[in-house]
């Protein structure tokens, strides 16, 4: 008489859907890489801002960063996608046409590259402002222009402070693509609660897609720490 065990059932349940999520996970690949270089281009701007001698450009960097990481994730990703369609949807009615639906993959990567476009604004000021001060004032002295001084003296300076900083928003960003799921885009997540449904097996599936973020953030930790170690190359660490 045939017989199959509890594993073999949730293998047979899985087979079918194992695809999919492996192909939600290159899409929460694609979402955070994304978002990433969104991220890091409004984090060194607003660190730019953050540190400026002109008052309310300095004020409007410090409310960005300040509300930004105030306010839950979750609550922006529905403020942004929704409330932008609404936006879209009102401006198309008051010209006569017809409103084009924003893309779920641009709008969240717009909103994770928003969000974490504040915690990088922090980190990359602090990393700036630890690159010794007479440094920069070396480098003008030599003639050198602030833009070319940024570029050439603090920029390199700064990767090895922003670093630990960066690694954590990394990880912490990696894990938010999760919240892609509640406005449509099929990522791990979507991919997982779908096959959850369709198998009755919430425990396995989950696992499955926690032990592929474990994949995700391990290699990342792995290359970031290696990356830490070559930029601390001739410094020394100072034992409190």
């Amino acid at each position: 008489m045939f017989h199959c065990d509890s594993r073999e059932i949730k293998f047979m349940f899985l087979q079918g859907y194992l695809p999919g999520i492996l192909e939600g996970t290159r899409l929460t690949l694609e979402v955070s890489a994304v978002s990433l270089i969104v991220s890091v281009a409004l984090g060194l701007f607003g660190a730019m801002c953050r540190l400026s001698p002109v008052r309310p450009v300095a004020l409007f960097a410090e409310i960005y960063s300040t509300v930004v990481r105030g306010v839950p994730d979750l609550v922006w990703m529905f403020v942004l996608f929704f409330g932008g369609q609404m936006v879209i949807n009102d401006l198309a009615a008051s010209m006569g046409a017809e409103a084009p639906q924003i893309d779920s993959f641009i709008a969240g990567t717009l909103t994770i590259g928003f969000i974490f476009g504040a915690y990088m604004t922090e980190t990359f000021r602090g990393a700036i402002l630890a690159v010794p001060r007479g440094q920069i004032e070396a480098g003008l002295a030599y003639g050198m222009s602030p833009r070319r001084v940024f570029m050439r003296i603090t920029v390199p300076q700064m990767v090895r402070f922003a670093l630990p900083g960066f690694s954590n928003n990394w990880l912490v960003l990696v894990k938010t693509t999760a919240l892609v799921s509640v406005i449509g885009l099929p990522d791990m997540m979507y991919q997982a609660d779908n096959t959850k449904s369709a198998t009755q097996q919430p425990f396995t599936v989950y696992m499955i897609v926690a032990g592929l973020y474990l994949v995700i953030t391990t290699v990342s930790i792995l290359i970031l720490d290696r990356l830490q170690k070559r930029y601390s190359l001739g410094t020394r660490e100072t034992e409190l």
